[in-house]
């Protein structure tokens, strides 16, 4: 810019012709040649005076309208016959002092703690939840209590009743886990914030079986993602009915289905595996035998796998209800850990 200026003073060649040879746009020399500081706007006749907003500002803080938008302040106001400004001018001047925000009072809720829970082996985390099943009959519904092992998926307790209690859900828990032989301080057992699932009872029979209790965080589903997502597989089955003309049919549903789901049910999660082959520790002969399998096919025919001979399956290490971030980058980056 400054050779172009130079050449324009000293020989007289025009401006625009120095531009051309140089390449450079003429707007771009002019735009650098024009130092001179912008002129300051001129503040518009009709804008508020300080004093004059500092008396909007005292009455939007006012006891009577702290928590009133600007459109309820202006309304209020004109119908007892006072006009200061305009709404738009009450919102510039609260994004002035960082109040542009809700104003109405906000209901606060507990700092609740993030659930995250691990399982390496069976019957070391259960989830378990409460869903309704539609009757025959208009606004009422069958209550179907389900509690999953998430290392396994495997179903290890169920029952339908007319209504969520939670002595239901007591005697269920102490059956189930007498059942499946859990010895004090093995066991934990996630839930969300139901009724039943936060009651004394509960909460009690927990206590004396040595179990240990964790739930959901508030507004937050998919802190049980194991329960939600086996509901989704009832309720999506072909054979599920929609709505149960009474409990025994739907007791007799739910012994076909979960006899299907825990040892027929291919399990997209467990490597394909069934439930029942995972929580009673046969899933490593069957992932052998299916590599066998693989392996004859390889040796008859190579190219069919790439030339590359395939690899041996291996159930993963751990399973977790929100991971922690450190394993979520690294240990699942090796395929090691469900989720």
């Amino acid at each position: 810019m400054e050779q172009i200026a130079q050449l324009n003073h000293e020989h007289n060649i025009p401006v625009d012709r120095l531009c051309d040879a140089l390449a450079v746009p003429r707007a771009t020399y002019y735009r650098r040649q024009d130092t001179s500081s912008p002129a300051k706007p001129f503040p518009p006749g009709n804008a508020m005076a300080a004093e004059e907003k500092q008396m909007v500002l005292d009455i939007m803080h006012s006891e009577k309208f702290v928590d009133k938008t600007p459109y309820q302040i202006f309304n209020t106001l004109i119908d007892d016959g006072v006009y200061h400004c305009s709404v738009r001018s009450m919102y510039r001047l609260l994004e002035t002092q960082g109040e542009s925000g809700d104003r109405r009072p906000q209901r606060s809720h507990r700092d609740a703690v993030k659930p995250e829970l691990i399982a390496t082996r069976p019957n070391e985390v259960w989830s378990w939840d409460i869903t309704k099943l539609l009757s025959v009959q208009r606004l009422v519904y069958f209550y179907l209590y389900v509690i999953l092992d998430i290392y396994s998926r495997y179903v290890v307790g169920w029952l339908i009743a007319e209504e969520e209690s939670q002595y239901i859900a007591r005697r269920l828990i102490q059956e189930t886990a007498l059942k499946q032989g859990i010895q004090p301080n093995h066991l934990t057992l996630h839930s969300d914030n139901g009724a039943s699932m936060k009651s004394h009872t509960v909460a009690q029979l927990l206590d004396h079986m040595g179990i240990t209790k964790t739930h959901n965080r508030p507004y937050t589903s998919n802190d049980n993602p194991f329960s939600e997502s086996q509901f989704k597989t009832l309720k999506y089955c072909p054979d599920f009915p929609g709505r149960f003309p009474s409990i025994k049919e739907g007791e007799l549903f739910g012994r076909k289905f979960f006899n299907w789901y825990n040892k027929e049910h291919y399990h997209s999660g467990l490597l394909w595996l069934t439930p029942e082959s995972v929580h009673y520790g046969y899933a490593e002969k069957v992932l052998l035998q299916r590599h066998e399998t693989r392996m004859r096919a390889y040796q008859q025919n190579p190219a069919r796998f790439r030339n590359t001979p395939p690899k041996l399956q291996e159930l993963p290490t751990a399973v977790y209800i929100n991971p922690p971030q450190t394993v979520s980058i690294s240990t699942l980056q090796e395929g090691k850990v469900m989720a």
